[in-house]
């Protein structure tokens, strides 16, 4: 592969963690919603137990992306609309990016370790060590789940959505029934997300041997389960909300999911007439309405 600058910016470091808008506030919701949903209270993000979760949260997100993005270049680099990402690794030097992954994710751990000697609160140091855990597993061979059909889309949807019970725990508060039910809801849909993501790159994944739901079943046949699961994780998070905040403020947590299912619905149709959605449309049209869902979500844990 040719390259396109001599050196690296500060672009590729935003690149290369997965930064372009809307999807850093996607990153900030999931690395604040747990503590939201234990304290109902704004003010507390400013607590020192707070900074430090969330800080851990951030790093447990943007590292795992970073090793996301330099270990699947191979596959990167034949997608005409992901060309840019084996680009920016290129220039950032694949190594380089491995190394700050892999520095990324242990800063991460430290700062749940400082939460646990500061505030003997252990579980944000367990959920931080899982994360990382399931990101390795998803990501680095032998194991890398991502070749691996379902079980990729499964083990990627859950780690994304862990920092939610690494928030929540921080604050030393105990989950009840109805915040499994949401946690569990936000899970199902990171696992349709996950999924739907990956269609466009069913091309590249085939040819460099990676078997997501895609390559394995088809666009039509992976988007169909794809909106089955965001399905079923909009009945979750609809139990969990309004078990614990009324039905209100459950209708506006769930209103900008149920905008995006609407959305990917829509897309259902076009794929089984052999129109997929592409990546660049997904990124800049479909995917804003995931983060209006997040926000909302955000404020209702928050104000609810």
């Amino acid at each position: 592969m040719s390259r396109l600058k001599s050196k690296t910016s500060w672009r590729d470091f935003l690149v290369i963690h997965r930064l372009q808008f809307p999807l850093p506030v996607n990153y900030l919701c999931y690395a604040v919603w747990g503590w939201g949903f234990a304290t109902r209270d704004i003010t507390r993000v400013l607590d020192p137990a707070a900074l430090l979760s969330t800080g851990a949260n951030l790093l447990l997100i943007i590292g795992p992306l970073a090793l996301n993005v330099a270990l699947d270049m191979p596959t990167d680099v034949q997608h005409d609309e992901k060309k840019y990402l084996a680009g920016a690794v290129e220039r950032f030097g694949r190594r380089h990016t491995l190394n700050l992954a892999a520095a990324e994710m242990c800063a991460g751990v430290l700062a749940t370790l400082a939460v646990g000697f500061w505030w003997e609160r252990w579980w944000p140091l367990v959920i931080a060590c899982a994360v990382i855990a399931a990101q390795l597993a998803y990501n680095v061979e032998p194991v890398r789940l991502k070749r691996r059909g379902f079980a990729g889309s499964l083990m990627f949807g859950l780690a994304s959505m862990l920092p939610w019970l690494l928030g929540y725990t921080a604050t030393g508060a105990r989950l009840d029934s109805a915040m499994w039910l949401t946690f569990a809801g936000v899970t199902v849909l990171s696992i349709g997300r996950t999924i739907w993501w990956a269609i466009p790159d069913r091309a590249a994944d085939a040819a460099t041997g990676i078997a997501t739901p895609a390559v394995r079943h088809g666009q039509a046949g992976a988007l169909g389960t794809a909106c089955l699961l965001l399905l079923g994780g909009l009945f979750l998070l609809g139990s969990g909300l309004w078990g614990h905040y009324g039905l209100i403020w459950a209708a506006i947590g769930l209103a900008g999911h149920v905008a995006f299912f609407s959305c990917v619905l829509g897309q259902l149709g076009r794929a089984g007439e052999g129109r997929p959605p592409n990546a660049r449309r997904m990124l800049r049209r479909t995917l804003p309405l995931v983060t209006s869902g997040e926000v909302l979500l955000m404020f209702t844990a928050f104000f609810a």
